[in-house]
């Protein structure tokens, strides 16, 4: 059966206790961990008025984005949602237009942490609402009489605070853990999980970790190699230049500089964090303390030093340095290593593979629920550990998803919302959801979640799901993964209302390594799509066959509107098509495309407003 892990190893928390050093300050919503998620969740609520504390435990805000050196952003290129979307077109102004920002060939996307540190510090400064508390540990965290009381430490002093709702933005989802919340752990057995693809028992196998490095090019010349690591064997990385696209069957090729400027940054430099005999490491620091986790991740940051070494010295690249103003750390190094896994909570819903592969037919329409969108494929690292199952993930192949909001929920726990990589999903579809713009997606949709559920006075699971969807179009974000729309578009609310409604649906197409769904807009509709997309919601139709293949025209389209809602005339619609400037006259023979209808049952039926439960299916 599938690892489930309890509270053990946070015990000692229980036994930390203090005296606080001054007066609980109070706060509407507390975020630990200033990570990519806990950092977009205090900038979306704060924007929401909800007021606000961040407890960070570095100097830096961004987590794998900034603190890790994880500067490449994978996926999303073409869905600029909220958040994500904001931050990127900062740092294309920083740089000087998005054709800067394609330096390295991984991503679309490549820019110098600290640049996005300061971006992001600089983005949480503007939010009144937000206050961020640097150099902070947290120690306890708990919940009693609706409230909680979170301590941590500040600069040697020991400060409590209080506040009715809590996010774990953890790496590691150590907040939940120290309340005792069960988890799964590795990877999870195959008929259990109800994914084909999973191994057939369950372990306790997690992905590789990286300690990344960014390098810096001094020049033709420089010699910037550092001393030789101890346990140094170049033939830990004799196979580092050879590289094959994954996606496909084709045979490695050596390419050392091919292998660098995989990361490659703006300004001369590289994000080291390279996969194929380089330094990814397998260590599974998850359910230690902090203390032995710091002794352990040195071994992965000796293995780093040693690549380093090794393109230096071996590949002769002695002018590629570690970079020396990168970082505020004394080994120039990031602040901490790219955790790729974390525990996976049990939520309200569990997103598993056949709601990335067939969203509309899944189990549950858990797409009508959807927060956050993602296009990555699934990508999984475990070249490190001889012990892990040989799966293709790779190749698991999947169209762009929605991931649900009730998986942000965890069950029977009040006022606690999951974040980072710690939310209710498989461990094959973490491999997706764990990448940047989705983690900065969670970490928004968690910050509006909180946010909703404080402003209304109701326990997590009782907020209105449509209501939480409805603020998070307001922060432009994307909730259905429609490629051909952007929020700057006029339309883009009542195409994404009416795609989480399901009543016009999307086209997945799995696509290289940025997955994709169409909505196409300008296609015309068919009668029968229409009238059988509306049945769900509509009684009136259940049992209606007189809605043909042809085209939809005006004429068509009110009478199926006059039998959901009687005596809607022409007029009316025309008024509609008018009021949202649809362009040119509606009439009784022109034919509707699916924009046109989905800003027309906007406008007229805002079927979106019907209340969804948590698997997608409609209360009324």
């Amino acid at each position: 059966m599938s690892k489930i892990r309890f509270n053990t190893i946070f015990i000692w928390l229980s036994l930390w206790f203090v005296t606080p050093a001054f007066a609980q300050e109070k706060y509407d919503l507390i975020i630990i961990g200033g990570g990519a998620s806990g950092t977009s969740a205090g900038i979306s609520a704060g924007r929401l008025g909800t007021k606000t504390l961040i407890i960070e435990q570095t100097v830096w805000l961004g987590g794998m984005l900034t603190s890790a050196g994880v500067s490449a952003i994978d996926g999303n290129h073409r869905l600029p949602s909220g958040i994500w979307g904001e931050f990127k077109a900062k740092l294309e102004d920083h740089y000087g237009g998005a054709e800067k920002l394609s330096t390295g060939w991984v991503s679309n996307t490549l820019f110098e942490p600290s640049v996005a540190n300061k971006i992001l510090q600089d983005v949480a400064k503007s939010v009144d609402a937000l206050t961020v508390s640097f150099e902070s540990e947290w120690k306890t965290a708990d919940y009693s009489n609706n409230v909680w009381t979170v301590s941590f430490l500040h600069k040697g002093k020991l400060i409590t605070v209080e506040a009715p709702m809590l996010i774990d933005a953890t790496e590691l989802g150590d907040v939940a853990a120290s309340q005792g919340l069960s988890y799964r752990l590795g990877m999870d057995a195959r008929d259990e999980i109800g994914e084909s693809f999973a191994p057939v028992e369950s372990n306790d196998i997690i992905q590789d970790l990286t300690y990344v490095v960014t390098l810096q090019d001094y020049g033709i010349g420089t010699d910037k190699t550092i001393p030789k690591p101890a346990n140094y064997d170049s033939a830990e990385f004799a196979c580092a230049c050879a590289h094959s696209d994954p996606t496909t069957d084709l045979a490695a090729t050596s390419d050392c500089d091919k292998m660098l400027n995989y990361g490659k940054l703006p300004n001369g430099k590289y994000m080291i964090n390279w996969p194929n005999c380089g330094n990814d490491y397998y260590l599974n620091s998850i359910e230690m303390n902090p203390e032995d986790r710091k002794v352990a991740l040195e071994a992965a940051k000796q293995a780093t030093l040693r690549f380093t070494y090794y393109i230096q010295h071996e590949l002769g690249y002695a002018h590629l340095g570690i970079a020396e103003d990168e970082y505020p750390t004394e080994d120039d190094l990031p602040m901490i290593p790219y955790h790729r896994e974390s525990r996976r909570y049990y939520g309200l819903v569990d997103f598993t593979l056949p709601y990335v592969r067939t969203p509309y037919e899944a189990p549950n329409p858990l797409y009508r629920t959807g927060v956050v969108v993602g296009d990555y494929t699934i990508d999984h690292h475990h070249k490190k550990n001889p012990e892990a199952p040989a799966i293709d993930f790779i190749k698991i192949r999947v169209p762009s998803y929605n991931v649900p909001l009730g998986a942000l929920i965890p069950k029977d726990y009040p006022a606690l919302i999951l974040a980072e990589k710690s939310i209710s999903v498989s461990n094959i579809v973490n491999g997706a959801t764990r990448l940047q713009p989705v983690v900065l997606g969670i970490g928004q949709a968690a910050g509006v979640l909180a946010s909703v559920s404080i402003k209304e006075k109701l326990n997590l699971d009782e907020v209105s799901i449509r209501e939480v969807q409805s603020v998070l179009l307001s922060q432009n974000a994307y909730l259905m993964p429609f490629i051909d729309m952007n929020p700057g578009d006029e339309n883009f609310k009542a195409m994404q209302k009416i795609g989480l409604t399901g009543i016009l649906k999307g086209e997945g197409v799995p696509y290289l390594w940025a997955n994709q769904t169409w909505f196409y807009p300008g296609r015309l509709v068919t009668e029968y799509e229409l009238v059988d997309g509306l049945r769900p919601l509509y009684p009136s139709l259940k049992d209606h066959w007189g809605a043909s293949g042809d085209y939809l025209t005006g004429q068509r389209f009110q009478i199926f509107l006059e039998m959901i809602k009687p005596n809607t005339p022409l007029v009316e619609i025309a008024q509609a098509w008018k009021r949202r400037e649809l362009g040119g006259e509606f009439t009784t023979e022109v034919k509707l495309n699916r924009e046109q209808v989905s800003v027309l049952l906007d406008e007229i039926l805002d079927p979106f407003s019907n209340e969804i439960d948590w698997k997608g299916y409609f209360e009324n």
